[in-house]
């Protein structure tokens, strides 16, 4: 999933909904007649209809119920909107659910798997760098800030190899739609020593470029990063959330045909049950970068 500038979004975030979080009996819930379904990084309705169609009504026969669209331009709104009982099913990236669960009783309940989820950080082959220890006082690019890939996987990196993210090195954030093409550009002008990045965007870049991985090796892989994930509103009753879960999980080769028809990076994937210590590695990371207030 896409993401955007966390820190701005996270202070509105805090002023409009911290009030509001943790409020809710879920006890007295009935099932719902429909279902409002939001996906955090696909702005407006008619983009919604366009991508999400033939998953929405795969979703409609697995869960016998009709599903509405619910637009939203990013993850505020969505969390805005469960408190609100706008919504009551949210798909959502790794770092948008961290920040969404810090803030409101939102369930996660399926959890959407890429297979090659995976942060790499890379180098020009000819700068002498050839591991993580050796970017002490040099410059690294990431995309997008409080990216789960580019720029939380590729801190978790540095800080597995000892590396002080605040202090040890200098972490360029390009805020970039592409979602890594600047810092390929940084990296092959000089401007950083350092390129994180999502795995298959890394190979991608580089072929369409004429590039080889010889050209810029990684000198780090990460390993498997948190899952995308489905959230549902605390609103509903949880009876019927494991029954979603359930039925969801029961029928994910259904499901799966709309998800990739939606998003060929989850081609591949696989819904599994969704756990919320999964993400305790981007709540770790954002407290090692000086952000860790914002999530509690």
């Amino acid at each position: 999933m896409k993401r955007r500038n966390f820190i701005g979004y996270s202070l509105l975030f805090l002023a409009g909904c911290s009030a509001a979080t943790k409020n809710y009996d879920n006890s007295a819930i009935a099932e719902p007649e429909k279902l409002r379904f939001a996906v955090t990084d696909v702005r407006g309705l008619e983009r919604l209809q366009q991508e999400y169609e033939t998953f929405r009504n795969g979703l409609q026969e697995v869960l016998e119920k009709p599903i509405e669209f619910f637009p939203v331009n990013n993850f505020i709104d969505a969390a805005s909107a469960l408190q609100l009982d706008r919504v009551d099913l949210v798909l959502a990236g790794p770092s948008e659910y961290v920040i969404v669960n810090a803030r409101t009783n939102a369930i996660p309940i399926v959890a959407l798997t890429r297979p090659r989820y995976r942060s790499v950080i890379a180098v020009r082959a000819n700068s002498g760098i050839k591991s993580l220890a050796q970017l002490k006082g040099k410059t690294i690019a990431v995309s997008n800030l409080g990216s789960t890939a580019s720029h939380l996987g590729s801190i978790d990196l540095l800080i597995e190899a000892g590396l002080n993210p605040q202090s040890d090195l200098k972490v360029l954030i390009l805020e970039d739609s592409s979602h890594g093409k600047k810092g390929l550009e940084a990296l092959k002008n000089r401007e950083v020593d350092a390129w994180g990045v999502v795995i298959y965007r890394y190979e991608k870049y580089l072929q369409d470029r004429g590039l080889s991985q010889n050209d810029f090796p990684a000198i780090a892989k990460g390993k498997l990063l948190p899952s995308d994930v489905f959230i549902a509103s605390s609103q509903l009753a949880l009876q019927f959330v494991e029954k979603m879960r359930s039925r969801m999980l029961e029928n994910q080769d259904k499901l799966m045909e709309g998800i990739i028809a939606a998003e060929s990076k989850f081609k591949g994937g696989a819904l599994i049950p969704a756990n919320d210590s999964d993400y305790n590695m981007i709540r770790q990371v954002y407290a090692e970068i000086g952000q860790g207030d914002f999530l509690k």
